[in-house]
């Protein structure tokens, strides 16, 4: 106890000896080093707000570039990005900030990638609290990268130039369920829709413009002035194939053949049932021809479209409401593909699949250099069918649906984004 009153009294006297000095060196230390802590505690708080903006605008950076990315092809990515930002707070061309975005990435590792969306914001600092020590004002900066991964197109022209790449005419009524339709071409009337036919799609989107708008309905707009979609299966090689194990094969009865090489084509006669095993059936040269109450039906199955000789490619006419129920192998070097037209083959190559509501295909029918007719389809169940075509003409009462999970088939056009940067 005795010890503890000699300690406060050592402590009372240092107080008091503090107080009553009359050197006044702890109030000039004191007094000097109060800007350097003053300073410091700025500094700090600005650092703080500093990172907590720059969190915050990586945020919206990532949001928007997912955004854009998952745009709907009606959708400026631009606008789509900067909408997103202003929802953060930072209102392109406010304060100061800026939204650039770029299609492809101008940096980064995904600078060729399709569809790649990079969404740079930038946003002047100033000090708030650093300003006494002469801080400067800088740019906080944060950048995002997104790929669109999925896709909802069922209908693509890839011709750059033709007017009437896809054409509705007549009383044609085309009914492109929950999907769609995309044409490359820069042609005025790239899209034509004529007489008393229409076109109800979930998107429409063209190069260039339509003629017959009025008859064109989309549930999630329609668009033009856009840039051209890239070709899904373009990288899909066309698989090799020699000699010939059937010549100008035709199917008379009900008959089940083997994949193979079909040289001058295969022919279903009216009342014929002709059912194809698993495989890839090469067409080499001549024609499939299947008419009126004919039938045809393969699951597992790619139509090859070709020629040995360089001329004379084999090519496809199903009428009259012949039966075709056709689904493509889910795996192997055709997958998704049902119908497959060499890309060698002269550029208008005639494909003529309108055997009405009773044919249909499930995956893709990609004959990049044909001209192709359609009419059928079936927008009920589950059904699975895309049209890859150099022009593509949709003629009497077709329905497409796009329930593709599981048949193999690749993506056109964008659904959903990936942050990959």
């Amino acid at each position: 106890m005795r010890c503890v009153l000699r300690a406060n009294e050592r402590n009372r006297a240092l107080l008091d000896r503090f107080w009553y000095d009359q050197a006044g060196s702890y109030l000039i230390i004191t007094g000097l080093m109060m800007p350097v802590i003053v300073g410091c505690v700025a500094l700090a708080a600005d650092y703080g707000l500093w990172l907590h903006t720059r969190q915050s605008m990586q945020g919206a950076a990532d949001s928007a570039a997912i955004s854009a990315a998952t745009a709907s092809i009606t959708d400026n990515p631009l606008t789509q990005a900067r909408a997103v930002t202003a929802s953060y707070g930072f209102v392109s061309g406010a304060n100061g900030v800026t939204v650039t975005v770029n299609r492809p990435p101008q940096s980064g590792t995904h600078t060729t990638t399709t569809g790649a969306v990079e969404v740079i914001l930038q946003k002047p600092q100033p000090p708030a609290f650093s300003v006494v020590l002469g801080s400067q004002s800088f740019t906080i900066a944060a950048r995002a990268v997104a790929v669109p991964i999925g896709g909802s197109g069922c209908v693509l022209a890839l011709n750059k130039t033709a007017s009437g790449a896809v054409t509705v005419q007549g009383g044609a009524q085309v009914v492109l369920d929950s999907c769609n339709l995309y044409d490359d071409p820069t042609s005025g009337s790239a899209l034509t829709v004529g007489g008393s036919a229409t076109l109800s799609a979930l998107t429409v989107g063209v190069v260039g413009n339509i003629s017959g708008t009025s008859s064109v309905t989309a549930t999630k707009g329609i668009a033009t002035g856009l840039l051209p979609l890239s070709d899904p299966y373009a990288n899909v090689p066309l698989p090799s194939f020699s000699g010939c194990d059937e010549h100008n094969y035709t199917a008379k009865t009900t008959v089940t053949i083997d994949p193979g090489v079909y040289c001058g084509g295969i022919s279903v006669i009216a009342g014929a049932t002709l059912t194809l095993n698993p495989g890839i059936y090469f067409l080499d040269r001549g024609n499939l021809s299947a008419v009126g109450s004919s039938a045809i039906t393969g699951t597992g199955v790619t139509l090859v479209f070709t020629s040995s000789t360089g001329s004379n490619y084999a090519t496809a006419s199903i009428t009259g409401n012949a039966i075709v129920n056709l689904t493509a192998p889910t795996s192997g070097p055709t997958a998704g593909i049902v119908i497959f037209g060499d890309r060698a083959m002269p550029v208008g190559t005639s494909f003529k699949l309108t055997g009405g509501g009773s044919q249909v295909f499930g995956g893709a029918i990609y004959v990049p250099k044909g001209a192709l007719e359609f009419s059928g389809g079936n927008s009920t169940g589950s059904s699975c069918t895309q049209i890859v075509a150099d022009t593509i003409s949709l003629s009497g009462n077709s329905s497409l649906k796009l329930d593709c999970n599981g048949f193999g088939t690749k993506p056109i056009g964008s659904a959903a984004g990936k942050l990959v940067e």
